[in-house]
C-alpha cells in the first residue's frame, strides 16, 4: 500500500446533504481518510495509490456534490527570492 494524501480548494461550503456523501466516499476501497477544513475552505484526501489515482478521487469528491475548483499543493512553495537591486 502506498498513502498518498491530496487536498483541493472548494467554493461553496458543503450542505448536510454533501456532508453525508462525502461520508459515503470513506466506503469507498482504497480512501483511507477526508477531512475539510470550512475555515480554509479545503478538504484533504488520504487515499491508497495502488487502488486509486488523484483524479479518481477528485471525481468522488465532484459526485458526491463538493465544487472543488483547484488542487492543492501539499508542501508550500518557497517565497519569490527578490530581484537583486543595481545601484
Amino acid at each position: 500500500m502506498t498513502t498518498v494524501e491530496i487536498a483541493f480548494r472548494y467554493t461553496v461550503p458543503p450542505t448536510e446533504q454533501v456532508a453525508i456523501a462525502l461520508a459515503h466516499v470513506r466506503d469507498v476501497y482504497g480512501i483511507r481518510r477526508l477531512s475539510l477544513d470550512r475555515e480554509a475552505r479545503t478538504v484533504r484526501v488520504e487515499f491508497d495509490a495502488t487502488r486509486l489515482n488523484p483524479a479518481v478521487v477528485a471525481k468522488l469528491v465532484r459526485e458526491a456534490g463538493l465544487e472543488i475548483v483547484e488542487e492543492l499543493p501539499l508542501i508550500p512553495l518557497p517565497a519569490p527570492v527578490p530581484a537583486p537591486t543595481v545601484g
